[in-house]
């Protein structure tokens, strides 16, 4: 048997939380109405079906990566760590139009991370939920001391104007937190997991190899509403629970509860399958942000948080789910 020295392994601290989060929206404002003419439909339906009266858009000249570049900085500014003490940075996104580099390679370097490791994951509306799971860990291993985390997307640019499955839903914006040694718990153990048997309930229409050899438009999103929302409100039901008791903590120990804003609908089943007390405070950001897939989560905190600032240190529930399909969720202590 080959001798060799014992190796040493990294250790962190016992515990993690959130310190601030940051958020940027795109500067459109798009109703209902701007969109009905394409799909054949109407502003009530529309709003009947999910909730939704206006969504956030970016421009042209604006990139999911600058969306992230500015939630970042707030989010850096109000945590009081200084930026050269990040050494993690984690962007989750469906929409980086640049395969390489990542998105988080350029934001670290912009924010002034650098040489933080950086990288990009795609877990679709779960994303946000998946990367707190990692920062929390690699934190906790000593991989890493603070971690910028970002959901941001500029979901315009993968929308086909004329599709009913889901175009309407799409908004652009990105939502950021600073996370690191905590001297309590603040981020609870994450449930998450996939169903890759329903690959096909949401996603891309085709690939990029089909659009360069013409053989079909740009790749842009659709999805089988019935079944994505059947998924959803019973399945997610079940996650949220585990989460719930993962944490240790009842729905009546929450200050909020903190769903992917996938669809009003969904948001309020959730809350009558969870049996959450009147007290609990509900994420609503759907109704003027839109679906902003993994950007969903920190940007509907963000709001709430500065809706109701008495919400900062209680206990929030948050939940991501969507194409994969992908799920995680999480409780966690607010900023």
């Amino acid at each position: 048997m080959t001798t060799h020295p014992t190796l040493q392994q990294a250790h962190g601290p016992a515990y993690t939380r959130i310190y601030a989060i940051g958020a940027a929206r795109g500067e459109m404002s798009v109703p209902n109405e701007d969109l009905i003419g394409p799909i054949d439909s109407s502003d009530e339906w529309i709003r009947q079906r999910t909730g939704i009266v206006t969504r956030s858009r970016a421009g042209d000249g604006v990139l999911a990566v600058d969306l992230a570049t500015e939630a970042a900085r707030e989010a850096i500014e109000r945590s009081g760590v200084s930026p050269e003490l990040i050494d993690l940075v984690i962007i989750a996104t469906i929409s980086n139009v640049q395969q390489t580099p990542s998105m988080a390679a350029v934001v670290a370097d912009r924010v002034g991370a650098n040489p933080a490791a950086a990288y990009d994951e795609n877990a679709a509306c779960a994303g946000y939920a998946y990367a707190v799971a990692q920062a929390d860990s690699l934190i906790r291993t000593g991989l890493a001391h603070y971690a910028l985390v970002i959901g941001a997307e500029k979901l315009s640019d993968v929308v086909d104007p004329t599709d009913r499955s889901i175009s309407f839903l799409l908004g652009d914006g990105a939502g950021a937190v600073v996370i690191g040694p905590s001297e309590f718990p603040g981020i609870s153990k994450t449930i998450w997991g996939s169903d890759g048997s329903k690959a096909g309930a949401v996603g891309m229409n085709r690939t990029l190899v089909d659009y360069r050899d013409g053989r079909g438009e740009w790749p842009t999103l659709r999805q089988e509403g019935q079944t994505v929302f059947r998924w959803a409100v019973w399945d997610m039901a079940k996650v949220a629970k585990q989460a719930l008791d993962a944490a240790g903590i009842s729905a009546s120990d929450l200050a909020a509860f903190i769903p992917h804003q996938a669809n009003m609908r969904i948001v309020d089943e959730f809350a009558k399958q969870l049996k959450l007390p009147e007290t609990v405070a509900i994420a609503r950001d759907i109704e003027t942000t839109g679906n902003t897939s993994a950007a969903s989560i920190p940007l509907a905190t963000h709001r709430l948080l500065a809706e109701h600032p008495e919400l900062s240190g209680g206990l929030a529930l948050q939940i991501g789910f969507g194409a994969g399909l992908v799920f995680g969720a999480q409780v966690v202590v607010l900023p």
